[in-house]
């Protein structure tokens, strides 16, 4: 959508190919057991230029979001925020951090700096903490759970270089960058459905339940075509392009209890479970008494059946928020291929094809930042730029 966006504003005469029944991918609204869910909870920061863009070029209002500064709260009592002296005056404030973490976190950052946020070699990001001894609780509150919220990826296996891309353009860029903004509406009324809407206005034809068989047809047809589907949906269309990525899950648990039932904060951190943050959907969506709980990377939940997971979610819960009563209902959304696994020395496509006139787009292709809904955006823009000079 970002691709046909940016095609139909430059004057180009777009059609777009949805394969499943609405526009949005990994980010969209389903409907399911009688009930609308997003099918994954999703945050976005305030370093998103493009996305944000692009909303505001197809005219999602401002009140879309909830845009917050950064704060990292967590139900046992830590909590972390942006203060108006940028990072140092937010570790001074921090509650539930040694003195010693909080000056070895302001070394750790000032050293980052001078490297330019960049390795000469690749590396782990559990190599580079422990380099820099961000150990203790700084590493565990706020270094590892950084990086599986932006990588999807486990410290032990994800890529320090694009972890370092996130700490640079959030916490060392501009005060909003580091903001939290948060989706009050659901995910396809956030982006796909107002660009939809955008797009037919000005002509373009989107065909939703149209998957792709025969992209030489399309080649036929068309002057140019942009190919936004997950690499392992590539060798049926290109059998030229062998993408090998290994995949990472998400994977989302909503959990409705009485309406009056709601968190301190929108969204709150679990320290010691399965659980790593947890979202107050009454809060943001006006869905009270929803909670959404998410569990991002592979983990021991892979082998629960979803009863039994929705089962270990509540006991988390419960035993982080006082007098929780049991669920109404349950719901896990498991996606299995959400994002490619950032490892270190990860190579990603370019965006050309073998085929003149055929190009990539997808979180996957953009070439530094982790798959999130800006790589998404920003690849659709880049790859509309390079089919418009073909």
């Amino acid at each position: 959508m970002a691709a046909a966006v940016a095609l139909a504003a430059r004057g180009a005469q777009v059609t777009v190919h949805e394969a499943g029944p609405v526009p949005g991918g990994r980010a969209r609204r389903v409907r399911t057991q009688g009930h609308a869910l997003d099918n994954g909870q999703h945050i976005l920061i305030g370093a998103y230029a493009t996305l944000f863009s692009l909303m505001r070029e197809v005219g999602v209002p401002p009140e879309a979001v909830l845009r917050l500064p950064l704060e990292l709260r967590y139900a046992d009592g830590f909590a972390l925020r942006r203060a108006p002296f940028g990072l140092l005056g937010g570790l001074l404030l921090a509650r539930g951090l040694p003195w010693a973490e909080r000056l070895g976190a302001l070394r750790f950052m000032a050293a980052m700096r001078r490297q330019r946020f960049r390795l000469a070699e690749d590396a782990s990001v559990q190599q580079l903490l422990e380099r820099h001894g961000q150990h203790g609780r700084i590493g565990h509150y706020v270094w590892k759970p950084l990086c599986v919220s932006a990588l999807n990826t486990l410290p032990e296996r994800a890529s320090a270089n694009v972890f370092l891309v996130v700490l640079r353009d959030t916490l060392a860029g501009p005060a909003e960058a580091s903001d939290l903004v948060l989706p009050r509406v659901d995910l396809s009324a956030l982006f796909p459905e107002p660009a939809a809407a955008w797009l037919r206005a000005r002509g373009a034809e989107i065909r939703c339940a149209s998957a792709v068989r025969d992209l030489h047809a399309l080649r036929r047809e068309f002057d140019a075509t942009i190919l936004a589907v997950g690499p392992h949906q590539l060798s049926t269309l290109l059998p030229g392009l062998e993408l090998a990525y290994e995949y990472q899950p998400i994977t989302t648990c909503y959990l409705q209890y009485p309406a009056a039932v709601r968190l301190p904060f929108p969204m709150l951190g679990l320290s010691d479970g399965l659980v790593q943050w947890v979202f107050d959907r009454g809060a943001l969506t006006g869905e009270r008494g929803r909670l959404a709980a998410v569990i991002s990377a592979q983990g021991d939940h892979q082998q629960m059946a979803q009863e039994e997971l929705a089962r270990a979610c509540h006991r988390e819960l419960a035993a982080a928020l006082p007098a929780l009563p049991m669920p109404e209902w349950t719901r896990v959304i498991a996606e299995k291929r959400a994002t490619i696994a950032v490892a270190p020395g990860l190579r990603r496509p370019e965006i050309e094809t073998p085929l003149p006139g055929v190009f990539l787009a997808g979180d996957y292709t953009d070439p530094e930042y982790p798959p999130t809904l800006e790589a998404a955006a920003r690849s659709g823009v880049r790859a509309a730029g390079r089919a418009m000079a073909h």
